[in-house]
């Protein structure tokens, strides 16, 4: 209208008996605490043996520390707190397990575990089919200067942070995470995420928000089989491209920018495929050479051929997505639920006041992946106590209307003490002078962890 193109925006249709029934469900839901959660998940999946020692390979013979480190981590307390708070188990022990048996390795291997384990649940069916999947960044801030810690995005304030880069399938299972610095532009790890994962999934249709969008990424994604459907800002603004000789309406003469340079695109073609090759075996991660690719001059012949041919990916899937409502519901739906993680996320993650302190990029990850790891076990523990809720209200004459369990969720959080036990006691140790003596002495080590 008017020279300018409008995309009608699409309406809220979660009925209200979704809602009711989801209340209903969820006051069904036995309270728990999150030690007893993780404890009830490994003796599900058993995922602990996938923390093998460094050396001899041997799953670990202390359970409860192995759980105990994997929760400093997720909740971001440290082990040193995690010690005073857990009085089961002592600093050492927890030192010497996370140096032997806590590794990315481990987590990834633990996680594909977790992701496996809610599609033997009917429930995860009615959210979908595993086959789609969504990415986004979590902004964290930074307490100290680590490696990446000093950059400054404006965009989450004038605060140095990390993003956690998660994956998030349409099954809610988060498959894969990665810290990266703040600044960085999310787009090249978008691939990392859909190749480098150690489930079973098959992820056909990927989508992002316009901070995962790219003309490369467009590009990429076709050479290697995945159908990629972003969200993108401003749309009307983005411009179209044609083929060469082709003609267009004079109504969309102002959406129109250009021609695709075909040559550039056949002269290298046996490249683009030797370059999606190499991804696709891990030769070379998906990320690094897009980023190279990037950051190289115009001139670059192979970064321009894939330019090209993400012009022309991206000039397709904007005309479907102008067609389509389906295709924009499904966007938006699958982004919506990222969105949802991310507020379990920032309750899960809450010690340190959502801070990540820690100096290196290798402890920085555990972080990412043991918050990955407990919240993939939560959301394991709620579709498998959901369907009890769900059966139960159907035993007693009161199953969900048809539609009701798409809009059903396992990401609530109210009935999990996350916060841990506290215990008041009745005879503490106190000083003659009826107080408790100060640590006049700080051991290096606990110090420095």
């Amino acid at each position: 209208a008017d020279g300018k193109l409008r995309i009608t925006p699409l309406r809220k249709n979660t009925p209200e008996s979704a809602e009711a029934f989801a209340e209903k469900a969820y006051a069904l839901m036995p309270r728990v605490r999150i030690t007893d959660l993780l404890a009830e998940v490994d003796h599900w999946t058993r995922m602990g043996d996938r923390f093998v020692h460094l050396r001899t390979q041997a799953p670990p013979k202390n359970r409860q520390a192995l759980l105990t480190a994997v929760l400093a981590d997720g909740i971001n307390l440290g082990l040193t707190r995690m010690a005073e708070a857990c009085p089961e188990t002592s600093w050492r022990q927890l030192c010497w397990t996370a140096d032997w048996h806590v590794r990315e390795e481990c987590y990834a291997q633990a996680l594909a575990d977790l992701i496996e384990a809610p599609h033997r649940q009917p429930l995860a069916a009615h959210w979908g089919s595993g086959a789609t999947s969504s990415s986004d960044a979590q902004f964290f801030r930074a307490g100290g200067r680590g490696k990446v810690a000093g950059l400054v995005n404006l965009h989450y304030g004038p605060e140095p942070g990390v993003k956690f880069y998660t994956h998030l399938s349409d099954q809610f299972g988060p498959f894969h995470t990665k810290v990266i610095a703040a600044t960085a532009h999310e787009a090249p790890y978008v691939l990392d995420g859909l190749l480098y994962h150690q489930s079973s999934l098959v992820i056909n249709e990927h989508y992002t928000d316009t901070g995962g969008f790219s003309d490369h990424v467009f590009a990429m994604c076709r050479l290697l089989g995945f159908r990629f459907a972003p969200r993108i800002r401003d749309l009307k603004d983005k411009r179209l491209y044609l083929l060469p000789g082709m003609t267009v309406p004079p109504e969309f003469a102002s959406l129109v920018a250009g021609a695709i340079n075909v040559r550039a695109l056949s002269d290298q073609w046996c490249e683009l495929l030797r370059l999606a090759l190499s991804i696709k075996q891990g030769t070379v991660t998906a990320s690094v050479i897009l980023r190279k690719l990037a950051a190289y001059p115009r001139q670059n012949s192979l970064a321009l051929a894939l330019r090209e041919l993400g012009k022309l990916e991206r000039t397709f899937f904007t005309l479907q997505w102008l067609q389509d409502p389906d295709l924009r519901r499904r966007s938006h739906v699958g982004l919506n639920k990222g969105e949802q993680q991310n507020a379990l996320r920032r309750a899960v993650f809450f010690h340190r006041l959502g801070e990540i302190r820690d100096r290196s990029y290798e402890n920085q990850s555990h972080r990412a992946s043991g918050l990955n790891l407990l919240v993939s076990a939560i959301i394991l523990w709620n579709t498998t106590y959901l369907q009890r809720a769900v059966d139960h209200l159907r035993d007693q004459g009161q199953p969900p209307a048809p539609g009701d369990l798409v809009h059903l969720s396992p990401l609530g959080w109210e009935h999990i003490n996350l916060t841990g036990d506290y215990h008041w006691d009745t005879s503490p140790t106190l000083g003659p002078d009826q107080f408790r003596p100060l640590r006049t002495r700080t051991p290096v080590s606990a110090a420095a962890a």
